[in-house]
This record gives structure tokens, sequence and C-alpha cells, in this order.
């Protein structure tokens, strides 16, 4: 038998995933929660086989409780199921060592066989997803400039972004200019959209 936890936060989801899974006779969910910290507490406790995580939950990113089990070295398999495609989530997810990443419209076979195949000790990444983050573009901003556009990204003020990253207002206006230069926009706003359609940040 093999047990799993399931950590979504669309409890509508959440629920018809689980009774999916308990559906199979090798398959049983001894738990489930609808943001990370949570997960990440019970998930400590139970140690399950398999857990299933979305990315986007509150309190904690489902990729944040992958690192914390990669980190502790917990025997739990990581399964990262998620509508995002990001190239920086599957980036930190292969960081984390999760043993699958799929998206959320895979077949629910899929997700089965894949659960049975990470208990053998491979790994799963999408395809579809593996060739979008290789076929991508490389982003020509560095890793502060990326981190100043994220907080940028907000809407906050220049001096509020500086006293976020403990950076002078001159100096972010100096890093949004070589941004806006790099990437051929004239605003915040036209920068972020490429970044993301990119899936840079």
């Amino acid at each position: 038998m093999i047990t799993l936890f399931l950590a979504e936060d669309q409890s509508m989801l959440n629920s018809a995933l689980s009774q999916l899974l308990d559906l199979e006779d090798n398959l049983k969910v001894v738990g489930t929660a609808s943001d990370g910290q949570t997960a990440w507490e019970m998930i400590q406790k139970q140690s399950p086989d398999v857990a299933i995580l979305d990315i986007e939950m509150p309190r904690l990113t489902g990729l944040a409780v992958a690192q914390r089990i990669h980190e502790e070295k917990l025997p739990t398999r990581v399964v990262i199921l998620t509508t995002f495609a990001r190239q920086t989530y599957f980036e930190q997810a292969v960081q984390a060592q999760v043993a699958a990443y799929l998206l959320k419209d895979s077949p629910s076979e899929e997700l089965i066989g894949t659960i049975n195949q990470v208990m053998t000790g491979k790994t799963i990444y999408d395809p579809a997803l593996v060739q979008s983050v290789l076929s991508a573009e490389q982003s020509p901003l560095t890793k502060r400039e990326t981190e100043v556009l994220k907080v940028a990204a907000s809407g906050m003020p220049t001096k509020e972004i500086a006293q976020q990253l403990f950076l002078s207002e001159g100096t972010i206006r100096n890093y949004l200019s070589a941004i806006f230069s790099k990437l051929g926009v004239r605003n915040r706003l036209e920068a972020v959209e490429l970044v993301q359609n990119n899936r840079w940040i």
C-alpha cells in the first residue's frame, strides 16, 4: 500500500482528487491540507510515501515544502501537480529534487502511473513542460535585476522598493533603467508582462 498526502488549496479539487486516488487498490490518502505550512507539519508527522503538492498555496508554496523535505532528508517522495509551466518553478523543483512534476491537465491515469513509478525510484517530468523550458530563451536580466523587477511588479513606488531591498532610490532607478533597456520596453508594466510571458519570473 502506497500512502499519499495531498496538498491543494482548491478544496473541491482536493476532495475530488483524494476520492479518485483512494479508488486505487494500492493507494491510500492519509492526509490533506489546503495550505503549505499545514502540509509541511503533517508530512513530518505522518511520513507518507508520496506527497502530491500544488505550487501556489497560502503560507508556504508547494516548492518551499518540497525544498524542506529535501533538506531534512525525509523519505517522502514529492510529486508537484500544478497549472504553472513557468521555467523558474521548474528549476526550483529540480533543485529540490522532486520525484515528478506534472501539469494539472494531465490525465488522472498519468498521475496514478507516475505515483507507482516514483516509488520504484524513477523521476518523471511532464514532456511538454521540459520542452517548453528547453526551448525558452534565457533571461537577459541578472539575478539582482530580476529580484528588483519582482518587487516592482507589485506596483509599489520606488521608495518602498528601495526600503524592501535595502537599497537607495537612486540604485533602484538605475536598476529599472537597465532592465527597461535590456528588455527593450518603456515602463514597468511592459517589463513585467514580457518576463512573465517568457516565464523568467
